[in-house]
């Protein structure tokens, strides 16, 4: 006889939860070129580690020609090998933070069945990876998928550990603790230290019992995490000198500290992550409400599996707040043992009864038609438009916007209609509502090409200007790209680039960083393209080398200027 509690609960078959996995990791994979600043910083990084053909640069990676030390190898080292496997490529450049996401589907999974918990376990595997933040996250090439995954791993292994008592998860968590920090440096060890550390000490007070924190010293375990993360240290700092001071201090300390040098980061309120963590798990973010209002009576018998869940988002969370060094990535960390926490408390409310089901997509519906009201009372509207403001086909940017307000608000009523009448699929309906998120992310990406990267102007000077040396001026970052593109080091004249402030130090005689003098010397011999962004457009007019240029084109955020 089925009890009322399983007739509520959705059906969710693991091929659904691996079909929905592959589909949101893989879509649009390639479907846009490498962004500029970050992703194509990265890029080219794993790009000139792979053609450089010298262990060095293994050891310490290389950006546009300079020594680069502000993060750890292990994303470049995985994706030269990617680079080395399938070619240089918009979807292999970003197989890394792919295959994390998918590996942290796998930990949720796995970690579910380990605690008795697999339906569980497989919601929060769809809502993790459908989340808004995750989707963006895992289609760019950056550190933060990858430390997800490891992290998440890490602190799997050794809940199961704590629980189990089995030496064998506290080795693997040490593994996987070590990956994480060659990963993203001592950020995975602060982060793994916050939460067992406040774990293990609440554990004890709850119980009225110490807990020792001597379970966690195991020499094994140890000599596996410094197996892993020793070789590359030494070997950096034996090949630079100064490595150990700016690795440690200036990349870690003092970035926290908001005292890094150069100061190239945001800042923010300790609020600062709240506002996006609804952003990051929408539409899941809707159902946030449960962690706070839970049924007690069949959390009892979880009390330190709820307790462990907290502390591994809420931790991370507040160390974040609190860090003077602020960025939206960040967020992706929390994501996987959050939406497990979540997923716990939805079950443990029998998946809502109808009401329940269907509140988060009305309030989803409501908010996205009053934002669509809002646009629509100041003049927007969906008749063509002749004028130069077209961001995707012939719609402008507002209209755009107010498609996509409209398409989730009836999109949102239809998941919450079926959700309300269908038991068996209920909240799973709110798949509905990613598949859209991927779709406008894709056209949104496609549609600021020109604006975001710098691929339509690599291959202009590949096909249309293949005789000139190409130079960019003062900028590298928000030209990252091109550098990827074109397949080398791109010289940058009166260069004010944050990310190469240090190589360039390290570095002084170098070819990269070409002063005005140097340049016009250059002019005078050399069939030239220069770059410049339009932040620095007004300074380049001024110049007196604007007069040594006979011509002009002008390319998304930049203009080409020819001698």
């Amino acid at each position: 006889m089925l009890t009322r509690h399983a007739v509520r609960a959705p059906t969710i078959p693991l091929w659904l939860v691996w079909a929905v996995a592959l589909i949101m990791v893989f879509s649009g994979l390639s479907g846009f070129a490498i962004l500029d600043n970050n992703e194509g910083l990265y890029a080219e990084i794993a790009r000139e580690m792979r053609a450089a053909g010298d262990w060095h640069q293994w050891v310490i990676p290389h950006l546009n020609g300079l020594p680069y030390m502000e993060k750890p190898p292990l994303l470049y080292w995985l994706t030269a090998l990617a680079f080395s496997l399938f070619g240089e490529s918009e979807w292999s450049a970003r197989l890394v933070p792919a295959f994390s996401a998918l590996f942290c589907v796998g930990l949720l999974l796995w970690f579910g069945k380990a605690q008795n918990r697999p339906l569980a376990g497989r919601l929060a595997a769809l809502m993790f990876v459908s989340g808004l933040g995750m989707l963006a996250m895992s289609h760019v090439l950056m550190f933060d998928m990858l430390l997800t995954a490891l992290l998440t791993a890490a602190l799997m292994c050794a809940y199961r550990f704590d629980s189990e008592q089995n030496s064998t998860y506290l080795r693997w968590a040490y593994a996987w603790l070590a990956l994480a920090l060659l990963a993203k440096g001592l950020v995975a060890l602060a982060l793994f230290g916050l939460v067992i550390g406040s774990f293990t000490l609440l554990r004890s007070m709850a119980i009225r019992s110490f807990v020792p924190m001597s379970q966690w010293f195991d020499l094994r375990a140890f000599a596996v995490f410094f197996i892993i993360v020793l070789p590359w240290h030494i070997a950096a700092s034996l090949t630079e000198p100064i490595f150990a001071w700016f690795y440690f201090m200036n990349e870690h300390v003092l970035r926290f500290l908001g005292q890094r040098e150069p100061h190239d980061y945001y800042a923010g309120p300790w609020w600062y992550y709240l506002p996006r963590m609804v952003i990051y798990l929408f539409p899941w973010s809707f159902l946030l409400p449960c962690l706070l209002f839970k049924k007690v009576p069949l959390l009892q018998q979880q009390g330190p599996l709820q307790m462990f869940l907290g502390l591994a988002w809420l931790m991370p969370l507040a160390f974040f707040s609190f860090s003077s060094a602020k960025a939206n990535y960040y967020l992706v960390a929390v994501m996987p043992l959050l939406t497990f926490h979540l997923a716990t408390a939805i079950e443990a409310r029998g998946f809502f009864n109808r009401m329940g089901r269907a509140l988060p997509g009305v309030l989803i519906a409501a908010l996205a038609g009053g934002l669509a009201v809002v646009l629509i009372m100041r003049g927007v509207n969906f008749q063509p438009n002749d004028a130069t403001d077209h961001f995707y086909g012939a719609l402008s940017t507002s209209q755009f916007v107010l498609m996509a307000f409209c398409a989730t608000a009836g999109l949102a009523m239809v998941a919450a209609l079926t959700a309300w009448r269908l038991p068996k699929i209920g909240i799973l309906a709110y798949l509905l509502l990613p598949i859209l998120s991927m779709t406008l992310l894709m056209m949104s990406l496609q549609a600021m090409d020109a604006t975001t990267s710098m691929r339509a102007t690599a291959h202009y000077l590949r096909t249309e200007q293949s005789d000139l040396r190409i130079y960019l001026y003062r900028d590298f970052e928000q030209q990252s790209s091109l550098a990827f593109y074109l397949q080398q080091p791109l010289p940058v004249v009166d260069m004010r680039s944050n990310d190469l402030y240090w190589g360039d130090k390290l570095r002084p005689q170098n070819s990269i960083n070409i002063d005005s003098r140097q340049f016009a010397e250059r002019l005078a011999s050399q069939k030239i393209a220069l770059v410049v962004n339009d932040r620095h457009i007004d300074e380049f007019s001024a110049s007196d080398l604007f007069a040594a240029f006979k011509g002009s084109k002008r390319m998304g955020k930049n203009t080409l200027f020819f001698n």
